[in-house]
């Protein structure tokens, strides 16, 4: 009997993170003008909550605390949240299924929050906000880099889709050193720091928080092994009497 694949294999984890972003974006859709500016500013990440302003902007002291995870929900406009719904999906169903949903969430929320601290660093008493699951998905592109060039090395492409679980995954120093996982993160960080130029805007104001994406990616890249559940593909180190 021929096994059927599904045309549509993605997980619960990323399911529910789809539909997150889709109804808060429908929910702040629905808002008149003055509630709508409010709560994307409650839920967004403004830096300069941390420089004594955290009582004169929507959200008070507590969204000082929560805006850390809630600038992921809020996206700019229909644009800005298909080209990330398209690379969750893209990315983040590779992820989760090898790491799981719950992992996958974790994952996902601290590399989103890791692009946040990394804006705020470099941005310290900035009044912008910073919103979009940008920095989240950079860290699940991160964490894909670890095991994709082993599959195509070995050939097993498919099994991106089809079980990921499967492919072995390089260390974090093999993938230091492996050029085409180089390659990769230089070529993110170099279309990422073309928005200093103004290079990939959302709308007439909508810059790209560049910062954000690289400290997501950095993160995903850095902390995959902490979260990778399929311990059981790394190869073992070869033994001196092999």
């Amino acid at each position: 009997m021929t096994k059927r694949e599904p045309i549509f294999n993605v997980p619960g984890g990323v399911l529910a993170t789809l539909a997150v972003l889709i109804m808060v974006h429908i929910a702040l859709s629905l808002m008149s003008p003055q509630q709508f500016e409010w709560w994307v500013l409650a839920l967004a990440f403004i830096p300069a909550r941390y420089a004594g302003f955290a009582a004169e902007l929507p959200g008070g002291a507590t969204a000082s605390v929560t805006s850390f995870v809630t600038h992921m929900a809020v996206h700019a406009d229909l644009v800005h949240l298909g080209f990330n719904a398209a690379w969750l999906l893209a990315f983040g169903s590779v992820l989760c299924a090898r790491i799981g949903n719950l992992r996958f969430l974790a994952f996902s929320i601290l590399g989103g929050i890791t692009g946040a601290l990394l804006f705020l660093l470099l941005n310290p008493g900035l009044a912008a906000p910073v919103i979009g699951a940008s920095g989240a998905i950079s860290a699940m592109m991160g964490g894909v880099m670890r095991f994709l060039f082993n599959a195509i090395d070995r050939g097993e492409g498919y099994l991106l889709r089809e079980d990921p679980r499967a492919i072995p995954s390089m260390s974090l120093a093999e993938s230091l050193k492996d050029r085409r996982v180089v390659l990769a993160s230089l070529v993110f960080v170099g279309v990422n720091l073309l928005a200093i130029v103004g290079f990939g805007k959302f709308g007439e104001s909508g810059a790209i928080a560049w910062e954000a994406h690289i400290g997501g990616y950095v993160f995903g890249l850095c902390a995959f092994g902490a979260f990778d559940s399929a311990t059981h593909n790394i190869p073992p180190p070869a033994s001196e009497f092999d």
